[in-house]
């Protein structure tokens, strides 16, 4: 018998046991025996023949396992470019991310609006406030009649709880009457309370007026001091009406905090503040000292044509931009524009004698007590 079928047979052999055995590692190559047996087996006659064409198929089966042990590493090297691929994801996203972009910088736009407003911020707005409200009135002016320091300082005491315009139809009479503080003083109380009785509280004012002017008399020579420190002094005098004084005749700045100072300056976040001396102290770290007695004007003039207590016209507003409490009141420009008073709303001022920078913008001055009644 020729020898070549059984070298064929026993390769044959020798790669069924290989295949056998992949499952379990590297056990064939530590069992040669087997392998010997096999050639055994294929000389031992043609049973073991007939064998044969089921080990060739073991042969052809044999390069398929192979194949299936490969599989794994074969499968992991597909895999790679995938978990790629995966990675390379971001990237496509962010291929959209400009579309959706106007969100997030939406938020981020809200965010920032809802932090609070920073003090150095809250000064410069507050700073272009007075800037806007000096070019809208450049003729604002303190709205009481007066010749002298003793005229505007019994005019001041009697504007309490009543307009300036009630007080410049008052006066009139009350200093043609009592021209000085010696005369003021000698007055007969009962003469001088219906004198002033269109002012109401007409009684507790009648008793300011006889007491400081009396304290002017005694103390200061008949003459209007010039300190804050003294004016405080006289009765029925206070801060406020010290800066008055002290602001529009001796030149000296303050700062007016009255119903309509105070309440734009918290509508306007400069302060939360109630306490008038308290208010003044926080705005006059605002605004440069200079600024002062211009800036009460402002405030104070923006606040009787514009900025009403009850109904702001916000649609008609000229710092409406820079105001956080804007909608407050009526938004609708047509409407708001109705709610104006005095010049700007093409109605008499508040003063009999207003100065001629307030008749060249327009205004009109006050009518007379008795005559027809003005805007208040």
């Amino acid at each position: 018998m020729s020898n070549t079928p059984v070298r064929a047979q026993v390769k044959g052999a020798g790669q069924v046991t290989a295949g056998r055995n992949s499952a379990v590692g590297e056990q064939a190559a530590a069992k040669p025996g087997k392998a010997a047996e096999a050639v055994t087996a294929t000389s031992a006659g043609p049973t073991a023949a007939k064998k044969a064409p089921g080990g060739k198929a073991a042969v052809a089966k044999a390069p398929a396992k192979r194949a299936a042990g490969k599989t794994p590493a074969k499968k992991a090297a597909a895999k790679a470019p995938v978990k790629k691929a995966a990675e390379r994801k971001p990237s496509a996203k962010a291929k959209q991310a400009p579309e959706a972009a106007g969100a997030p910088a939406a938020k981020k736009a809200a965010a920032k609006q809802a932090k609070p407003e920073s003090h150095l911020s809250m000064v410069r707005r507050a700073r272009r406030i007075n800037r806007a409200l000096a070019e809208v009135y450049p003729y604002a002016h303190p709205e009481l009649d007066f010749e002298n320091p003793f005229q505007l300082l019994v005019a001041t005491v009697l504007s309490a709880q009543t307009t300036d315009l009630r007080v410049n139809q008052t006066t009139p009479a009350l200093f043609e009457a009592y021209p000085t503080p010696e005369d003021m003083a000698a007055a007969v109380p009962e003469e001088l309370e219906e004198t002033i009785r269109p002012t109401g509280f007409f009684r507790a004012k009648a008793r300011s007026l006889l007491g400081l002017s009396a304290a002017l008399r005694d103390d200061f020579g008949g003459e209007v001091p010039g300190r804050i420190e003294d004016l405080v002094t006289l009765p029925g005098v206070g801060r406020k009406t010290a800066n008055v004084v002290l602001g529009n005749y001796f030149g000296v700045p303050g700062i007016t905090v009255d119903t309509h100072f105070g309440r734009l300056v918290r509508r306007w976040k400069w302060t939360d503040e109630e306490d008038p001396v308290k208010v003044e102290a926080v705005v006059a770290e605002i605004f440069p000292k200079t600024e002062w007695t211009m800036l009460s004007h402002r405030v104070i003039f923006h606040g009787r044509r514009i900025c009403h207590s009850r109904k702001p016209a916000c649609g008609a507003c000229p710092i409406a931009a820079l105001c956080p409490s804007y909608g407050v009141g009526e938004t609708d420009p047509e409407k708001a524009e109705k709610l104006l008073k005095y010049e700007k709303g093409g109605h008499p001022g508040q003063r009999l004698k207003p100065p001629q920078s307030f008749l060249d913008a327009g205004g009109r001055p006050a009518p007379p007590l008795g005559a027809a009644a003005a805007e208040k």
